[in-house]
């Protein structure tokens, strides 16, 4: 089955007229940025800015939400949690952890509903406290809709259990039963409250007939002229056949014993045994299940699917699911009647009924204003294997296009982007590729956070990114003249250019200041200086001075000897390398050999005759003049050590 995507929605945007003026747009991982870019200079004086407006636009916006980001915390870890659910679990404990888990989604929802409703009430601006009360709206929605699909979907509620189950989640979202009886009870007369009968009235609404005839006896108490009425439907309400959690007897033996109930609660009224109490008489027909008894108490049902299970409990107790949406849509049209259409919500419920997933979560992705609820939802029903065949005309199945559309709005927040992650990581086909998409574009604003990032994608062997991120820091650290930072990443990114650069920086700064600095790091370059030629030099450099510091000076000979003759030193180097000769020429003991020596002195020649003339006075030739004077005393250096050095090798071949 393929979905094909309608006609998108227009937005509109305040004060923006593309037909005025040239707009231009650009596209963020989660939001999209707007401004003019043609302006009318006769207009406009030279005080007023050059852009009237700049607009942000974003798609997710509740990511910004404080309660909300709870939400997405707390159910990050439910989301995990479900994915490593063994697969070899089959049956009866498959679906209780399945249940378990839409529980454990729904608690969440509540918990933030009610702390959201906290923030509404102790708000001082009214404009706020509408926002908030907004949002506890919508959560509330959310927890009815998800606790439909649960009896529907998850627990898939067979006929009889099902009625109950659809009574705990009316009761469940109608609250003010509770308070309401909680004020009745404390007031001095219960039964002379002005409440009193609607109260009754809610609860038998309810199926809460245990309390409604405790009521009952408390009118029966103080009106001794309706205690036998009050008697009589007592005993009707206790008699009423409902099969409880746990009850053996069949659906069958249940429809006969509530036929014969109905008979008796009918025979009482046609015997007008409360025509002298309109409440109880209204009370009896609500029993029966009339319908125009039912719509008359419309204010106290509060909406359609209140309506319907009501109607089911007392007409139809044995429904099977197949045939909940015959009910649901007669339910709904004789609650409206006519004189209003269905709400978004209408809609989402009737789906549900109808067993409709795909539409239930078409709806909700239209009428809510973000993923999170469509997202976790689907997954869950997919792990319910119920959503095996739905693919979607671009390649993903609808299950990863939701996660995937998720993800991306945490991407768009500063600290929930690590949650994304995981999202990601839980869709095959496509998870993969946005990941690495989206988490290019995460400002890299600290080190810590740079580590962060630096380390998922090193667990998910995400190599060009992780190039990337060392090359960004390895940049910010040069420019902050870190250069063994600049130099740690630039090794960690295998980038060999940029530490050719680096490594170019230190050796700067060598000829500046005649020191290293970093010399840890460039102690333990290890197999890393084989990363650049530039690189290599820089570490046997330090190596040399190291050698010669340990007053290890044939090994230092040798080593200057070949960074000279390998040509991996820098040509403005050169001359650097061969005055770093003359104090281990200028030694006691001979320390290079005749042949050594002769190298020295190819090489200092190789040297000279590639060296730049400056004939016109100025620094270059003041350079030039002290360069000369160096290169004159190398040379009598090295003739002296020749001839001490051919004298060494020549006694010792006598000898």
């Amino acid at each position: 089955m393929e979905e094909l995507d309608g006609e998108p929605t227009v937005t509109l945007i305040p004060g923006v007229n593309s037909k005025m003026k040239q707009m231009c747009f650009d596209w963020g991982p989660g939001e999209m940025l707007v401004c003019e870019t043609s302006f009318n200079k006769n207009e406009k004086s030279e005080t007023e800015p050059g852009c009237p407006f700049i607009y942000i636009i974003r798609k997710d916006i509740d990511v910004y939400s404080q309660i909300l980001r709870k939400l997405f915390n707390e159910s990050h870890g439910i989301f995990v949690g479900l994915q490593r659910i063994e697969e070899e679990l089959t049956g009866k404990s498959r679906k209780a952890q399945l249940v378990r888990v839409s529980k454990n989604y729904r608690s969440v929802i509540r918990a933030c509903m009610e702390e959201m409703h906290q923030v509404a009430i102790a708000a001082k601006d009214p404009a706020s406290g509408r926002q908030f009360s907004s949002q506890v709206s919508i959560l509330s929605a959310m927890e009815l809709i998800w606790n439909l699909c649960e009896i529907l979907f998850i627990e898939v509620a067979p006929a009889g259990p099902l009625l109950l189950h659809l009574l705990d989640w009316v009761r469940l979202h109608v609250c003010e039963v509770d308070s309401l009886l909680a004020d009745v009870l404390g007031s001095e007369n219960p039964s002379k409250h002005e409440s009193f009968w609607n109260l009754v009235t809610i609860l038998v609404l309810q199926g809460r007939l245990d309390e409604a005839r405790q009521m009952l006896s408390k009118e029966a108490d103080a009106n001794p002229s309706s205690a036998g009425m009050c008697r009589i439907l007592g005993d009707l309400m206790r008699t009423m056949p409902v099969l409880s959690p746990g009850n053996t007897q069949t659906l069958t033996e249940l429809e006969l014993k509530w036929q014969h109930w109905h008979e008796e609660c009918e025979r009482h009224l046609q015997d007008s045994t409360f025509a002298a109490s309109p409440h109880l008489e209204s009370l009896c027909k609500i029993l029966l299940g009339d319908e125009a008894a039912l719509l008359e108490q419309k204010e106290l049902l509060n909406n359609w699917y209140h309506f319907l299970v009501t109607r089911l409990l007392y007409s139809h107790p044995t429904v099977k699911p197949i045939d909940l949406h015959l009910y649901a849509q007669s339910s709904l049209d004789l609650f409206l009647g006519g004189e209003s259409s269905p709400e978004p919500l209408d809609n989402i419920l009737l789906a549900a009924f109808e067993f409709d997933i795909h539409q239930v979560i078409k709806e909700c992705s239209i009428a809510l204003s973000n993923w999170w609820f469509v997202a976790h939802l689907t997954d869950l029903l997919d792990h319910c294997k119920l959503l095996q065949s739905h693919n979607l005309y671009f390649g993903s199945n609808m299950r990863e296009f939701l996660l995937l559309e998720y993800a991306s709005g945490l991407f768009a927040h500063h600290s929930l982007w690590q949650l994304g992650v995981d999202y990601f990581d839980y869709c095959p086909e496509l998870g993969r590729v946005s990941l690495e998409l989206h988490i290019e574009r995460i400002p890299l604003s600290t080190e810590q956070k740079a580590l962060k990032v630096l380390r998922i994608c090193e667990q998910r062997q995400m190599t060009e990114q992780v190039r990337s991120i060392c090359k960004i820091l390895a940049m910010k650290a040069v420019r902050n003249n870190r250069l063994g930072s600049a130099l740690s990443w630039s090794i960690r990114a295998k980038d060999a250019a940029f530490a050719t650069l680096v490594s170019d920086r230190f050796l700067k700064d060598y000829c500046e200041r005649g020191c290293f600095s970093d010399l840890d790091l460039i102690d333990n370059l290890g197999p890393a200086m084989m990363l650049s030629d530039r690189l290599t030099f820089l570490g046997k450099y330090r190596e040399f001075h190291r050698f010669y510091g340990e007053k290890r000076l044939a090994d230092a000979a040798s080593l200057l000897l070949s960074l000279m003759t390998s040509q991996i030193a820098p040509r403005s180097f050169w001359v650097i390398l061969l005055i770093d000769a003359l104090p281990l020429l200028e030694e006691k003991e001979v320390v290079f050999s005749a042949e050594q020596t002769y190298e020295l002195m190819r090489c200092l020649e190789d040297f000279a005759s590639r060296r730049p003339v400056w004939r016109e006075p100025g620094v270059q030739r003041l350079q030039e003049d002290v360069e000369n004077t160096k290169l004159e005393m190398l040379r009598l250096a090295l003739a002296r050590n020749l001839g001490r050095a051919i004298i060494k090798e020549g006694s010792l071949e006598g000898s």
